[in-house]
């Protein structure tokens, strides 16, 4: 009988402790699911928001990048490539958001007068290079063939993705573009009227902060799904990825001219089919692949999985 007892005793014991446990653990999941929620109520909601938090890491380094550390001293020879490659990748951009400019995507951030940038870099290549600059300006690095293609590719595929294209490259060559202005004209003295650097101006623009921010609000404003968001964050590193290696291509063949060969990165005229668009070698038809910018950035895979954290937490808290 005492045995008995001894046995009843230790096993309501231990159904005791296990109660206990398991309403410690519940206790911790629950504490974890309301630190979850806060954490997301205090995540930006806004678009341009996040893709500033996604592309932190990558913008820093692009701007780390030899070429940019060292803008104060380029030589005109990197100044004529970066117009020459900017020409290729404006080109591309411009002529996709024209032929795109009613998409509900892209619609509320077609600015042409105010922001395209072809006009101004063809009046640039023609002081720097003369009346034949359609001829100089083949010569670009394969990165800039890698660039322009890629936001062919995009608008075919999914046009939205030109979101992060324009954004990378406007609203940064609007915020950067006076600074770059004044260490290029005191490296090469230019003139002061600006001629030759008429790209880094936007004279439409007659406030650059209140633009930016009438830009931001517009994309804020656009209507799209976690999943399209998602893909707008990481094609804006895509897009940030393909700036650094034009800038590492640039500084390289700067220091040290590439032979006349396949891999000189010259480009052609390009006669496009209808269901496709392509800047084409003139000695080499192969195509870069799509730079991968998702496992650049832990940045970017936190954002993405708060982004598509809401189910989850919904039913944290309805289990509550």
């Amino acid at each position: 009988m005492e045995s008995k007892t001894r046995v009843l005793m230790f096993e309501l014991r231990v159904r005791g402790n296990g109660e206990t446990e398991t309403q410690r653990e519940r206790d911790r999941e629950r504490s974890e699911t309301r630190e979850a929620v806060k954490r997301f109520k205090n995540m930006p909601r806004d678009l341009s928001e996040l893709i500033k938090l996604a592309t932190r890491e990558v913008h820093e380094r692009a701007e780390n990048t030899e070429f940019m550390k060292g803008f104060q001293n380029v030589t005109l020879a990197q100044l004529k490539l970066l117009l020459s490659s900017l020409y290729h990748i404006y080109s591309a951009l411009e002529e996709e958001l024209d032929r795109l400019s009613s998409n509900p995507c892209l619609s509320p951030l077609y600015f042409p007068v105010e922001l395209h940038r072809v006009a101004a870099l063809e009046a640039d290549l023609r002081y720097h290079y003369g009346p034949g600059w359609r001829d100089e300006v083949l010569a670009v690095p394969a990165a800039t063939r890698e660039y322009a293609e890629r936001i062919h590719q995009v608008a075919h595929s999914n046009p939205c993705l030109l979101i992060s294209h324009s954004y990378t490259r406007y609203l940064g060559d609007l915020s950067g573009g006076q600074v770059l202005r004044r260490l290029a004209q005191r490296s090469l003295a230019l003139p002061p009227t600006g001629e030759g650097l008429s790209f880094f101006c936007f004279p439409e623009v007659s406030h650059a902060g209140r633009f930016k921010e009438l830009y931001r609000a517009r994309m804020n404003s656009l209507e799209l799904s976690d999943r399209a968001r998602g893909q707008v964050l990481q094609e804006a590193q895509t897009a940030f990825l393909l700036n650094v290696k034009v800038f590492d291509a640039i500084q390289k063949m700067s220091v040290s001219p590439p032979p006349h060969s396949s891999e000189n990165g010259e480009l052609r005229k390009r006669a496009p089919p209808p269901d496709t668009h392509s800047i084409q070698s003139e000695k080499s038809g192969s195509q870069a692949p799509p730079t991968n910018s998702l496992s650049a950035s832990p940045a970017l895979r936190l954002v993405l999985a708060l982004c598509f954290a809401v189910a989850t937490v919904a039913v944290g808290i309805y289990a509550l």
